[in-house]
């Protein structure tokens, strides 16, 4: 499970001209996920990213979770994520899951990730055209993979 996680002023996803997410201070999370994914990915990766410091404090230095500042946050997937450049310049995504594996995992870190906010939060439809837009705030950009625990 691959995520890019940002820290944003404000962000929102939009499908078919209708805005279905939106944000204000938080975190946009875009998330790939793997056919070999499990239940453990999704509880680590939910851990790190609700506990991560990237929000600053009153001295200015980002030692401040989005638990800390009760901020909101957006998931969406995005297989994307797993493209390999290596040969040519079409990417492949044969580490992408497939749908049937993708989807469950997906709403299953949503679901994990609201109990370790403690609210609920906003989502992208799953291998819909999506508009994402964000207010990168620093900018502030962290890759985390959990096959890597980094």
């Amino acid at each position: 499970m691959r995520a890019v996680v940002q820290r944003v002023s404000e962000a929102s996803v939009e499908v078919e001209g209708e805005k279905i997410s939106q944000i204000d201070r938080g975190l946009l999370i875009l998330i790939g996920i793997e056919e070999e994914d499990t239940k453990e990915d999704i509880v680590w990766l939910s851990g790190k990213v609700s506990r991560l410091r990237i929000f600053e404090d009153n001295n200015g230095v980002m030692n401040k979770s989005v638990l800390d500042i009760n901020g909101e946050a957006i998931v969406v997937s995005q297989f994307t994520l797993h493209a390999s450049t290596r040969k040519g310049n079409r990417p492949s995504y044969i580490k992408a899951a497939r749908p049937e594996t993708a989807i469950p995992l997906y709403e299953e870190f949503v679901k994990q990730l609201e109990l370790e906010l403690g609210k609920n939060i906003g989502t992208g439809v799953f291998g819909a055209d999506m508009k994402v837009s964000l207010l990168n705030d620093g900018p502030v950009t962290i890759i985390i993979d959990t096959k890597n625990k980094e």
